[in-house]
């Protein structure tokens, strides 16, 4: 019978698991299927395995056990746990709101008083509510003739990396996964992040300047939902790997076809529309997190940039 893990796992800043919150997580799954139990970090992480032959057994199992933790603050997960396919040969993750915390075109808008409005369309299009291509040239386009070295000024003084990022860039490198950076932003800030983290590769899109000021246009062709899956594609392809190898993760509608694509398809801190549809869903946890659903103990973490 196929081997699946439950994965349970806190905030690193607040471990808050014991042994009575896995008990009781794990006891909503027959005692004759059980297999393996193992802290990953104590009070941190936590795997149970087991066994069955009942397919889409996932999304009940976690609601019966999110009821059964009801007030803790965790995030509850079920993935492969078959040997061979466990840590995956692949990465391809979205840049703000996951790999960084900020969305950059929001962080640039306040150099000319259009935070809230920007802020807003860029809410919309990440809960899917507008079409991608036409919110990122719509707020471009209010940036016109800004002065294009605010880009240096917004990487420098406001971009910060998500917590354990760097982690997780050097864990899975070191253990020889590919790591790819597909980013629905701009590549001034991607080609830096995939730098200073160690990425194997980057796509973004590409703001047009002129004269030393933004244009308020984005270069054709626009990379959005149906890119960011064909990279996954290619990179998969590339490599000659099974999808059951390859992990994507982001936050927005824009990464929801490469997340369902994936063979362990992340919704990192993610809007209801992304977590509701993706394998596994981070919320509360840092990047760790990723690591931590691939089986890795924090005691194989490598430490990477900050």
């Amino acid at each position: 019978m196929p081997i699946y893990a439950l994965v349970l796992t806190t905030p690193p800043t607040r471990p808050s698991l014991s042994d009575f919150a896995v008990e009781r997580a794990y006891s909503v799954i027959p005692e004759a299927l059980r297999r393996s139990q193992r802290w990953l970090s104590p009070g941190e992480a936590w795997e149970g395995e087991f066994v069955t032959n009942e397919v889409g057994v996932a999304p009940e199992l976690r609601k019966e056990m999110q009821f059964a933790l009801n007030g803790l603050t965790l995030d509850i997960n079920i993935v492969t746990a078959e040997p061979q396919l466990r840590r995956n040969r692949l990465l391809v993750a979205d840049m703000e709101s996951t790999i960084i915390r900020q969305e950059c075109l929001d962080e640039l808008a306040d150099f000319v008083g259009l935070r809230d409005r920007i802020s807003e369309i860029t809410a919309r299009a990440m809960r899917g509510e507008l079409d991608f291509e036409a919110a990122i040239k719509e707020r471009v386009g209010l940036l016109k003739d800004m002065d294009a070295g605010k880009l240096e000024e917004v990487y420098a003084k406001r971009v910060t990396l998500m917590p354990g990022a760097g982690i997780l860039l050097a864990t899975m490198k070191a253990n020889g996964a590919y790591c790819a950076l597909v980013s629905g932003g701009f590549d001034f800030f991607a080609e830096r992040i995939a730098k200073r983290l160690g990425f194997d590769d980057f796509r973004a899109n590409r703001l047009e300047i002129a004269g030393g000021k933004l244009a308020g246009k984005v270069m054709e062709p626009i990379l959005g939902r149906e890119a960011k899956l064909a990279a996954l594609e290619t990179y998969k392809k590339e490599m000659g790997l099974q999808r059951a190898l390859t992990m994507a993760t982001g936050d927005g509608a824009n990464d929801l076809a490469m997340i369902k694509a994936a063979g362990l398809g992340v919704a990192f801190r993610a809007k209801p529309v992304v977590a509701a549809e993706a394998d596994a869903a981070i919320t509360h946890g840092d990047l760790t997190a990723l690591l931590y659903l691939q089986g890795y103990a924090r005691d194989e973490f490598v430490q990477g940039a900050e």
